[in-house]
């Protein structure tokens, strides 16, 4: 099928689009690093539109995200990025394994993002996950991920406390 990448993702912003382009890019490599481009070099809207499909062609095909860890990190200390781009990154990085060289940078960021007050709570959410999934590799992480919860706990959302419930109970039974 021949698409122009692009136009099909300026469409529409919708779940039906997203599926599209997920399937365009399949497990191509190819096609893949089409779609990094435009998540990280496209105008506003694409760079937004991008991120959803980016994230689900990640969650089918993990191996395609592993040569842009570097740009995608990176694509993270930028200024001014829209929350789509932070949101859609950090639903990516919670369903791989990150390589090993690039987790500290991910610790970093997901702690960052947890407690910026002015961070939405899906990107919070997300980044709970993330250092969750790095518990097992770095127990050492498990107080301060508990200090930064309890914390952040009065002024978050339900979608933090779900999570952040399991993340408790997780670090408790590991007493």
């Amino acid at each position: 099928m021949l698409m122009n990448l692009e136009e099909q993702i300026l469409q529409e912003n919708s779940r039906a689009n997203c599926d599209i382009i997920v399937k365009w890019v399949g497990a191509s490599q190819k096609k893949f690093d089409q779609l990094f481009q435009l998540f990280l070099h496209g105008d506003s809207i694409t760079t937004q539109r991008a991120g959803w499909p980016l994230s689900y062609a990640v969650q089918n095909h993990p191996q395609l995200i592993d040569k842009h860890f570097d740009s995608l990190l990176n694509n993270l200390t930028r200024t001014g990025m829209h929350n789509a781009v932070r949101r859609n990154t950090m639903r990516l990085l919670q369903d791989i394994n990150i390589p090993e060289q690039y987790q500290g940078q991910a610790m970093d960021i997901a702690f960052n993002y947890i407690i910026d007050p002015k961070e939405k709570a899906a990107v919070k959410a997300f980044s709970l996950t993330v250092l969750e999934n790095m518990l097992e590799e770095y127990p050492e992480i498990g107080p301060e991920l508990k200090l930064v919860i309890e914390d952040q706990w009065e002024n978050q959302t339900a979608a933090f406390h779900s999570r952040a419930k399991k993340i408790l109970y997780r670090l408790e039974k590991k007493k």
